[in-house]
């Protein structure tokens, strides 16, 4: 049966009162061994032996490093430089930050912990990073399928905003889509939306880590009249979250088509004025870059490089439609980019070319997408498993894209997009403390000959037994421990009555 091993590190004296270990503590002499060898001497004095585990207890504790938690797997995945895959592995925690990354014996040698966790049938990886994502969207999950994007965006899902997006909408919309990606095993997520501040309560609430940018749009948006109240809305924002341990306030201009460019740089402005991301689609339809070149004469990111909107930390997400020129620009600016194959297959947007992006060493993250019609879900697992086929299947190369890439798209390469690599992305000594565990108990994970390939051919969100981030468990044996799961569905319920009876 698999079952949670918690339990308190201590040494301890057989029935037999003979003290496990082999070798004798400092200060004893060679006339008395302990442990299991041969011609042993016991001790029968019932206090002295008590004095002599206190001392051998003492001298450990005096020389291991102190430590909050040990978690020890069958593996540990640590996506560091070095792709370091350690076969029965652990992972030292003391308060947010990891102390300690290496073989089990190596640790429990180094480091005494006050809890453990041992998960003898999993493994252990970085948490995962959803580059793109708008949560709220969650409860408007299914509204309109099988569209084309801006079909689905100008007939549908602006309407439907319009009529519901509220703050308590937002509160509610995001503590479900959190819900949904902790279980499945994403720690860190980027949101572009309405009301930031409910989607960043919702995130704390959930403990994970967020990248959150207020939407900027030049028409009427749920939140804002006009633009100039959507970049103060930003502001606003942006000063309530500055320096906050888990959330990263952006700015998120929503794309070239849906802003002037005198708020795309007024968006750059803020951004630079607080050091924040900026947040914004690009080249996502074959559309959006032909009305470019018909209008401007020139594609969204020449546009975007025009208007020095590049000229600082950007998160451009799908990038579908870049030529070679554009690719060399974003190089040039060190622009990260989120892929999410499931929208852009589902909205038949085209194929990201990942390799010419990987082969200039631009980062390339993971991204979901939101869940109203353009993906449905926020399974990262499954966005790793999509990646790697799409890149097979539209290039004819079967080596496209191996399931080691992916996944580091979904870990360090994702927090690099980010910019939180230094903190985040892979599992090293001085980072933060966020890591994930898998089964590899059940029918689909056995057997295994290689883990990363098992990871991203076979595995499934659902694998996800728990969650850590920040140095905090978050999700304990696939149950959340931050958010009423009971309560959100109820609410989501809800919601969908009250969205379906709106569009009537």
């Amino acid at each position: 049966m698999h079952r949670s091993l918690i339990r308190p590190v201590h040494s301890y004296v057989g029935q037999d009162g003979i003290l496990r270990r082999i070798g004798n503590p400092p200060g004893v002499g060679p006339g008395i061994t302990y442990g299991p060898i041969a011609n042993r001497r016991q001790v029968t004095n019932l206090p002295y032996k008590l004095a002599l585990l206190l001392l051998f207890v003492f001298c450990t504790l005096a020389t291991a490093e102190p430590a909050d938690w040990i978690y020890t797997a069958h593996y540990v995945v640590t996506m560091d430089p070095q792709h370091r895959l350690i076969e029965d592995g652990a992972i030292a925690i003391r308060a947010d930050r990891i102390v300690g990354v290496g073989k089990r014996a190596d640790i429990e040698k180094q480091f005494q912990a006050r809890q453990r966790l041992d998960r003898p049938t999993a493994l252990i990886m970085p948490g995962l990073v959803n580059t793109h994502t708008h949560a709220a969207m969650s409860l408007l999950r299914g509204i309109a399928d099988d569209l084309r994007l801006q079909d689905w965006l100008e007939k549908y899902i602006f309407p439907a905003e319009a009529k519901n997006v509220t703050p308590d909408f937002v509160l509610w919309g995001t503590r479900l889509a959190c819900l949904e990606m902790m279980l499945s095993g994403t720690t860190t997520y980027v949101d572009m939306y309405y009301f930031e501040d409910r989607v960043a309560q919702a995130t704390k609430e959930a403990g994970m880590r967020g990248v959150l940018g207020e939407t900027i749009l030049q028409f009427k948006s749920p939140d804002s009249a006009t633009p100039k109240d959507a970049l103060q809305l930003t502001e606003k924002f942006l000063q309530q979250y500055h320096g906050d341990p888990l959330i990263v306030a952006a700015v998120a201009p929503h794309a070239i088509f849906t802003n002037t460019d005198a708020d795309l740089r007024a968006a750059r402005k803020l951004a630079d004025k607080y050091k924040a991301p900026l947040l914004i689609h690009l080249s996502e339809t074959k559309r959006e870059n032909d009305d470019a070149l018909k209008t401007r004469g020139m594609s969204p990111t020449r546009l975007l490089d025009l208007l020095g909107v590049l000229e600082g930390p950007v998160i451009a997400a799908h990038g579908v439609w870049l030529d070679d020129a554009d690719m060399k620009i974003l190089k040039a600016h060190a622009t990260g980019i989120a892929h999410c194959p499931s929208s852009n297959m589902k909205l038949a947007s085209g194929v990201a070319a990942i390799g010419k992006l990987f082969s200039l060493g631009i980062p390339v993250g993971l991204g979901t997408d939101g869940p109203a019609g353009s993906n449905n879900d926020f399974d990262l697992m499954e966005e790793m498993n999509l990646a790697a086929n799409l890149q097979k299947v539209t290039t004819g190369d079967p080596t496209a894209l191996p399931a080691e890439q992916a996944i580091a798209m979904a870990t360090i390469l994702g927090a690099r997009v980010a910019g939180l690599d230094k903190e985040i992305g892979s599992l090293e000594p001085g980072k933060r403390a966020d890591l994930i565990t898998l089964r590899l108990d059940r029918p689909h994970a056995v057997p295994m000959y290689n883990v990363y390939s098992q990871i991203v051919y076979a595995l499934k969100g659902s694998d996800v037994e728990d969650v850590v981030v920040n140095g905090k468990p978050i999700v304990r044996e696939g149950r959340s421990l931050t958010l009423n799961q009971i309560s959100i569905l109820a609410k989501a319920k809800e919601y969908g009555a009250k969205i379906a009876a709106s569009l009537k």
